[in-house]
């Protein structure tokens, strides 16, 4: 993946860390919303070995509030100068669905990754824009919007279904004329707890497709429902996921949790090179 005539490596897996600006995230120990705190939490990444920074300013979880690309655009850039000013050679995702914060961020700080949880889907110009900036772009599975979503869960083959979306999607993405695509099942994302668990045992189904995948599971509900716990409760579930996902072939893992995750990624190349070696 390359971004601003660097090459971002994923022949092995990376650590992509949340930094949310915004009062309502489902996780409240990944709201940083004044600079303050965002400095805090971006040195905190960086020295616990994080690979990218993924900063959201709309929370997109059920039920969450409307925000105004206004204030979007503000909360953003709120981050991106703590961000440029504290590890300005860090590679920065924005978390975003509409085309007009893209421009706005790339205007103001530079080119960024595109993640849209969207794919697209949800402002026309999305997809053009990521092609004309020449953006990598994170392309998400979702049904419906935030809203909507969980009354959309009718599967015959939740990976089938998935993988099917994905290369239709891929041929669009690489018709519009953007090369650098990572993909993302949208675990959570009109997706039962049952679906996101199968979703998670048949990862490696999409590996064919020749994108790298990018996993998002850290605290879900698929996690602290199953166990009965909170989502502040939720790290050691977490961590168990985060080496199956490894294992399944994902190459980002988009987490809070920035020491864990980059430990689960060390004990998981070490499981490989022994494989090699042998």
């Amino acid at each position: 993946m390359r971004l601003n005539n660097k090459h971002i490596d994923l022949s092995k897996p990376r650590v992509m860390t949340i930094v949310n600006v915004t009062p309502d995230s489902f996780y409240d120990g990944s709201r940083t919303f004044t600079e303050e705190e965002i400095e805090r939490r971006v040195a905190q990444a960086i020295a616990e070995g994080a690979d990218m920074l993924d900063v959201g300013g709309y929370s997109s979880r059920p039920n969450a509030d409307e925000v105004s690309v206004e204030e979007e655009c503000a909360r953003v850039c709120r981050a991106m100068k703590v961000i440029r000013r504290v590890c300005p050679e860090v590679a920065v995702s924005i978390d975003t669905f509409r085309a007009e914060v893209v421009q706005r961020v790339v205007a103001d700080w530079g080119d960024c990754i595109v993640n849209d949880i969207a794919a697209g889907e949800a402002d026309s110009q999305m997809i053009p824009t990521v092609a004309r900036l020449g953006l990598p772009y994170i392309a998400m599975h979702m049904r419906g919007t935030p809203a909507t979503m969980q009354s959309m869960t009718d599967y015959s083959d939740v990976v089938e279904e998935v993988r099917n979306y994905f290369v239709r999607k891929l041929d669009v993405l690489h018709s519009a004329g953007i090369t650098d695509v990572v993909i993302d099942p949208g675990f959570g994302f009109a997706k039962t707890l049952e679906q996101n668990y199968s979703l998670m045992d048949g990862l490696h189904r999409l590996n064919d497709l020749e994108a790298p995948i990018l996993v998002g599971i850290s605290r879900k509900s698929m996690i602290y429902k199953l166990l009965g716990c909170t989502p502040a409760e939720a790290l050691n579930g977490t961590t168990a996921l985060h080496l199956e996902a490894l294992r399944q072939g994902a190459k980002i893992l988009r987490v809070h949790d920035t020491r864990e995750a980059v430990e689960v990624v060390k004990i998981y190349n070490q499981l490989n090179k022994s494989k090699q070696e042998q």
